[in-house]
């Protein structure tokens, strides 16, 4: 279902964070059957951010939502939800945005996490534009932090090379008298559990306990197929972007800015060609930092606001697939 427009959600700020320590590409030649060009050519990645020793999930999302809170002039105090998409969490008990809160100190907000892989955080933001329909919540804290370097393995150059760490996070508000139309104006969500098992971790839940013999047999590691992954985000990125913007009753040509979740440089590029959009309407920064999951597209938006190439008045059209499968979009005027 669409969101109606009269009750769309604002974003009042935006932040992001990532570790300082950088892995490229000339280091993981060193660590796993692979090379620059490689890595490059299929991924458009050169390096990535990973955490270091004691630095975690929650960090990494406190960091982005301060950012956020400090950007907006909003006192963590008055801050009513805190929403957190992780495919990572520092902890299966309790979520990790409870851990979050008093880095934040957001002592009166609920918080909890929600699991949509790579999709999550705009299934985030559907959420928070959701809770601000009822009246009852006037700021919601959506963030999106992954430490994807804790589920990777190291020998399997079709995964490891891929991912990175980050977090990013935006505060969502109700329209003011000076929103002039800004905010939320649709969004989409879908999922197909049919395709779970080709992008997963198949130990280290509950089905499957870890143990010895999981870790092992690496089992508690990203896989995925990655071939079925290519063809199913392409279409279904494209298929959700049109309905996203049917719903918002805009075209392509009212778009300013296209974030796509940035998984891979070719289906980048393959939704953008599908699309019709050029090339200087899709952000881009996967080079820098590889595939950091939920947490991409809110680092995209934080970026895209901090070097002017969205502002007042833009329309951004979001869109993302993940495991699950899951995917989506969102249609926000800023």
């Amino acid at each position: 279902m669409s969101i109606a427009a009269s009750t769309r959600g604002v974003v009042l700020g935006t932040g992001m964070a990532v570790p300082e320590r950088v892995l490229t590409n000339a280091e993981l030649e060193k660590m796993v059957d692979t090379t620059d060009e490689w890595i490059t050519t299929r991924s458009g990645i050169k390096e990535r951010h990973i955490c270091g020793p004691g630095e975690n999930t929650r960090d990494m999302a406190a960091a982005a939502g301060r950012k956020a809170l400090e950007e907006a002039g909003v006192d963590p105090a008055e801050v009513d939800v805190v929403i957190l998409s992780t495919a990572t969490p520092d902890h299966l008990l309790p979520s990790t945005a409870c851990e979050v809160q008093p880095l934040l100190g957001c002592h009166n907000a609920a918080c909890f996490d929600i699991s949509a892989a790579c999709a999550g955080w705009l299934y985030g933001l559907t959420i928070a534009d959701g809770l601000l329909c009822t009246r009852l919540y006037d700021r919601v804290l959506v963030i999106g932090a992954e430490k994807m370097s804790a589920i990777l393995d190291y020998t399997d150059r079709t995964t490891c090379v891929l991912f990175g760490d980050g977090a990013g996070a935006a505060l969502i508000g109700p329209p003011g008298s000076g929103s002039g139309g800004s905010g939320i104006l649709s969004s989409h969500m879908q999922t197909d559990g049919r395709g779970a098992a080709m992008l997963w971790r198949q130990a280290g839940g509950a089905a499957m306990p870890s143990t010895d013999e999981t870790r092992a047999e690496r089992l508690e590691y990203v896989k995925q197929e990655g071939r079925e992954v290519f063809k199913s985000a392409v279409l279904a990125m494209e298929e959700s972007s049109r309905i996203a913007l049917e719903r918002a009753n805009l075209t392509l040509d009212d778009i300013d800015l296209v974030i796509p979740h940035q998984a891979n440089i070719r289906i980048i590029h393959a939704v953008g060609s599908r699309l019709e959009v050029p090339d200087e309407k899709v952000y881009i920064n996967i080079d820098r930092y590889g595939n950091t999951s939920s947490a991409s597209i809110p680092i995209c938006l934080a970026e895209a606001r901090a070097e002017g190439r969205v502002g007042p008045g833009s329309n951004i059209l979001m869109t993302a697939f993940g495991g699950g499968f899951a995917w989506g979009a969102v249609v926000l005027r800023l």
